[in-house]
């Protein structure tokens, strides 16, 4: 973040506009609109400077921009010198104006162009009627504080008023109507109210394949229970007060135990937080999720689970692989590649029947036991794999070939990322053919 975004207080405070031209009378009418009070200028002195609260340049000689831009600098004044970025001390965003929700978006002078796009679409998304609703939240922002003084109580009624019936109303223009929603819904608003728990999942790394569900929560959660596989991007998505609480997992290290991470979920939602514990991939699908709202209902608290993709949907969508082809995969088999002791313990002979695809997660270890098992079982060991690398984000990678190659190499291959075995026929579906994808994707075995 180049610049730091904040909202200045200009009501009745003076500033200067120096130069001339159209985009200083757009800046001009900003800041009267604002509330500010322009002195206007053609020339720099110092002594403009006295008692302004900010300075805007445009259109002016060189040297009395440059002049306007160190003086400022110099007594800590607030300027921007329009399509002068090394001139300014702050730059001007583009403005979504719902009044009194103001939305400001910037690129810190790298892409106006861009910026404006951004708006145009901010203001198709919001409703017309948005400051109304703002404007209802302040009449009764303190009878909301006095009626709930419980932040997540009061937090968690304002979630749920601003989105239904009261909020509806104000933005229709319906005030009277809109306000004795609102009052009423106060009036039923529990002090305290009962926390929860949703397992949620935040599928392969990508912010921008998580649920409309599971995006929604994160704005609404008073605490976040993560694990490793949770990437600073999808976290950033929630809402910023929000608490983080790391409960990672390494191969054969924990960093929370599972019994733990059980009671720390129940102990958080007792004390009425509303929790989303956040997993990597899809909560039920080897994510321990199972145990987790056996755990929380357990102890006669509510569960939800909001699913996410999961990394076999993910890797094979990203690496062209279809899971099923009616050609060649009329059935899906996920397996996991080792169990909570961290030994294989799969179904050789099934694993080995034609026509499927394989879909094996956390199998790096365990891949040469699982070879000899297929194989020992009837499976060809020259059907087609792909062994896919940190699937679904930027860095996905890709090592295809033969099973008895991807194998032999995949060990070696794979670094620091979360691994996925594809088996069947279906692998040579879609993508590269298997001699260019294994040349393009595969290192040299070790």
């Amino acid at each position: 973040m180049r610049h730091f975004p904040i909202f200045l207080d200009l009501q009745g405070r003076d500033v200067l506009l120096l130069g001339a031209g159209e985009a200083l009378e757009a800046k001009a009418a900003l800041l009267a609109a604002a509330g500010a009070r322009p002195r206007h200028a053609a020339r720099f002195s110092p002594a403009l400077l006295e008692g302004i609260a900010l300075a805007c340049a445009a259109g002016a000689p060189e040297e009395d921009l440059r002049a306007l831009a160190e003086a400022c600098r110099a007594r800590g004044i607030p300027v921007n010198v329009v399509d002068r970025p090394e001139l300014c001390g702050f730059i001007t965003p583009a403005i979504v104006d719902r009044d009194p929700i103001t939305i400001a978006i910037g690129s810190g002078g790298a892409a106006p162009a861009l910026v404006r796009m951004v708006r145009q679409r901010i203001e198709t998304v919001l409703a017309p009627g948005l400051g109304r609703v703002a404007a209802l939240a302040r009449h009764f922002q303190r009878a909301v504080r006095a009626r709930l003084p419980d932040l997540a109580a009061r937090r968690r009624f304002l979630d749920a008023a601003l989105t239904g019936p009261a909020a509806q109303l104000a933005e229709a223009g319906r005030e009277a109507e809109a306000r004795a929603a609102f009052a009423a819904a106060l009036d039923a608003a529990e002090a305290a109210p009962a926390g929860s728990v949703h397992l949620v999942g935040a599928g392969p790394g990508a912010a921008d394949l998580l649920t409309l569900r599971a995006l929604r929560l994160l704005g609404e959660a008073d605490v976040i229970v993560h694990d490793r596989l949770v990437p600073a991007e999808v976290l950033e998505m929630a809402r910023r007060d929000a608490r983080r609480i790391y409960v990672g997992k390494v191969r054969s290290h924990h960093c929370v135990p599972q019994a733990e991470i059980n009671a720390l979920l129940v102990r958080l939602a007792r004390e009425g937080m509303k929790v989303v514990r956040l997993k990597g991939g899809d909560p039920f699908i080897f994510g321990r999720g199972g145990e987790e709202k056996e755990a929380v209902e357990a102890a006669g608290l509510v569960c939800e689970v909001v699913p996410g993709i999961t990394a076999a949907l993910a890797c094979a969508a990203q690496a062209g692989i279809p899971l099923t082809h009616r050609d060649a995969a009329r059935s899906l088999t996920l397996v996991t590649g080792h169990t909570r002791e961290g030994r294989l313990d799969v179904n050789f002979a099934s694993l080995a029947q034609p026509g499927q695809t394989v879909a094996v997660y956390m199998g790096v270890t365990t891949l040469p036991a699982l070879f000899a098992g297929i194989v020992a079982a009837g499976g060809d060991p020259s059907q087609p794999a792909a062994f896919i690398e940190r699937g679904g984000t930027s860095r996905q990678r890709v090592l295809r070939g033969s099973f008895a190659e991807v194998a032999r190499q995949a060990q070696g291959w794979v670094e620091d990322g979360p691994a996925l075995l594809l088996l069947g026929e279906a692998c040579a579906r879609g993508g590269l053919p298997l001699a260019a994808a294994a040349e393009e994707h595969a290192s040299p075995a070790p």
